[in-house]
């Protein structure tokens, strides 16, 4: 029988795409699938290099822009998407290129909304093939980009325009953190929890490599969540080390000030860290990437990220408590306002230029805070499960959803 045969598109406007293709290509192969990835920047290519993955770059000319705070650009975004979308040597050309790939690809997955694909999904000779995978809160804030910024029916029509593209594929698979299971609200679409690394159930150096900003005091510690498949193992124990923080900020951070800042008010509550950040690669206390982060978000006191679908499922699956680094970025906003919703352990800080001390202090705050909450924890192990029967799920639905379908047209 011949191998499923999976192209996987993943856009690197930040790294939470990247993350999930990974997971899924190394899952799929070992399922016995043939796995291509493609991406769309130099960038995000050394990233997946880092996991064994040789992902070829698409083009360069599709990206979300931000700043160094990771606040989203809008329009700068719109001008970027436009010139993408109509000048024939970028967006068309991609479409040719995606046309000679797709013909040794059963299925085409597009992780997420990148707008060659987007088209391709709906037209006859394409759409049979393309399966649309997205964060439940990015579909939302896509489709209400143009709330509030231009003519009410302009961006009404934009948003149905957007809802019709994402209908037509072959199917869809929506993701957020807290999905329990699962689930099947309509013909050819799926909702699933977010993918999540699988800790390591043993990694040497994990507390050695964590870099001291502080000295540790002793505190009663523990986190609790059962929201969505976290895992809730009773274990309140009294630390005997400096609380350890896993931070990881995507690369549209660079921003030197707040660097210095989150570092100044984790020495504030006595922590010690494991700082990542592709856009604070060579700061002391800091390395570009590490590919094996989740290990140390396993086994940390608490994570600190920005709301991105990747860092709050961690933090559900590991149970643990984690810090949001809320920005200007509409998709993250909503996973925040979500996460309170659902009780997830958290809070929340906010970064705003010209007042450090502000943000130290916030980040002092609230690390005190949530290592004084004494509520019961995850183990590592517990943990490790949820997350392999996470990817066993995504596996079984690609795997599904790749299986042939009768068709007109050429592909």
């Amino acid at each position: 029988m011949m191998a499923t045969r999976i192209l996987y598109l993943a856009t690197a406007d930040a790294r939470g795409h990247l993350m999930r293709a990974q997971l899924l290509a190394h899952a799929l192969t070992a399922a016995g699938a043939r796995v291509r990835v493609i991406t769309t920047s130099d960038e995000g290519r050394r990233f997946l290099a880092g996991f064994g993955i040789d992902a070829p770059v698409l083009s360069r000319h599709y990206a979300v822009q931000f700043d160094a705070v990771q606040n989203m650009l809008r329009r700068e975004t719109d001008q970027n998407v436009a010139r993408y979308v109509f000048f024939p040597h970028r967006m068309p050309r991609d479409i040719k290129h995606l046309h000679g790939l797709m013909r040794d690809a059963d299925v085409v997955v597009n992780d997420s909304f990148h707008p060659a694909l987007l088209t391709m999904g709906m037209l006859p000779g394409w759409r049979h093939k393309i399966v649309h995978v997205y964060g439940a809160s990015l579909r939302a804030a896509l489709e209400g980009n143009f709330q509030g910024r231009v003519t009410g029916w302009m961006a009404t029509l934009f948003s149905r325009i957007i809802a019709w593209q994402i209908a037509c594929a072959r199917a869809r698979i929506e993701h957020d953190f807290a999905y329990p299971a699962i689930e099947t609200p309509s013909r050819e679409t799926y909702r699933l929890p977010t993918p999540v690394a699988v800790a390591n159930p043993v990694r040497t150096g994990c507390a050695s490599d964590l870099v001291g900003v502080g000295v540790g005091v002793g505190v009663g510690v523990g986190v609790g969540v059962d929201v969505g498949g976290g895992a809730r193992a009773t274990r309140s124990t009294t630390r005997d080390h400096a609380p350890r923080a896993a931070v990881y900020l995507n690369p549209h951070f660079r921003d030197p000030a707040l660097a210095a800042a989150l570092q100044a008010g984790l020495a504030a509550a006595d922590a010690t860290a494991h700082c990542v950040g592709e856009g604070y690669e060579g700061r002391p206390g800091w390395t570009g990437r590490d590919e094996h982060w989740v290990d140390h978000a396993a086994r940390s006191d608490v994570i600190i990220s920005a709301p991105g679908m990747a860092a709050l499922s961690i933090a559900l699956v590991y149970g643990k408590p984690i810090i949001l680094v809320l920005t200007d970025q509409p998709e993250q906003a909503a996973n925040a306002a979500r996460a309170t919703a659902l009780g997830l352990c958290h809070r929340v800080v906010v970064w705003r230029d010209g007042d450090p001390a502000s943000f130290s202090d916030q980040v002092a705050r609230s690390l005190r805070s949530l290592l004084d909450a004494k509520q019961d924890g995850s183990t590592v192990d517990a943990g490790s499960a949820l997350a392999k029967g996470r990817l066993d799920a995504w596996v079984n639905v690609l795997l599904s959803v790749a299986e042939p379908v009768e068709t007109s047209g050429t592909s």
